[in-house]
């Protein structure tokens, strides 16, 4: 399905289960989609404890652009598109995510979006090479429990607690988070059970 956003369309895909318990809503990084090996691996352990999952093209990637944007744009369009998914599932706790540039957005709309989880995949700490130029603020700014999945071997960073509630670093991942996939969805399954309703 479509949904309209002040920056044009978002294409959302929905897994739903019977007798829904959580609603997790994922979406790409700047470059990718929402078949990413790791946004599946999410989407498969979701799905296993009973969830919905939504996985959200946002709208400058259906519009065929690989920049973002600003960032107040991209967050607003966020969170139209979520506040859209609240109404058809509202009685079920929110977890929102994403992976790279995904995992920023969601953390800097968690708290307007009422999200109590947020899942952070490959989030990128800095830009390769410039450490000075760190996005922490990014995650403490979500108010909410941050789970952090990154490989050791990620050129953007690894970050570290306390500004993530729990970082999970995989062994031999680089950025794309692609090299086991498996170990992703393993890696979150225990945290999103802690938030099924």
């Amino acid at each position: 399905m479509e949904i309209e956003t002040v920056a044009g369309p978002a294409a959302v895909v929905v897994d739903e289960t019977r007798d829904a318990r959580l609603l997790v809503v994922l979406t790409h990084g700047s470059n990718g989609s929402v078949d990413a090996p790791d946004l599946l691996a999410v989407r498969e352990a979701a799905l296993g404890l009973g969830a919905v999952v939504a996985r959200v093209t946002q709208p400058f990637r259906l519009a065929g652009r690989r920049a973002p944007g600003g960032a107040a744009k991209q967050d607003a369009a966020w969170a139209e598109v979520v506040e859209s998914l609240r109404k058809r599932y509202p009685r079920v706790p929110l977890v929102q995510g994403g992976r790279s540039n995904g995992a920023r957005v969601a953390c800097r709309t968690a708290a307007r979006t009422g999200a109590v989880g947020v899942l952070a995949l490959a989030f990128p700490l800095h830009p390769p090479g410039r450490p000075e130029k760190s996005r922490a603020d990014e995650l403490r700014s979500a108010g909410v429990p941050v789970v952090v999945v990154n490989g050791d071997r990620d050129p953007f960073g690894v970050p570290a607690a306390p500004d993530a509630a729990e970082v999970v670093t995989l062994p031999g991942e680089r950025h794309d988070l692609s090299k086991d996939p498996a170990r992703v969805g393993a890696a979150v399954e225990p945290w999103l059970r802690r938030w099924r309703g």
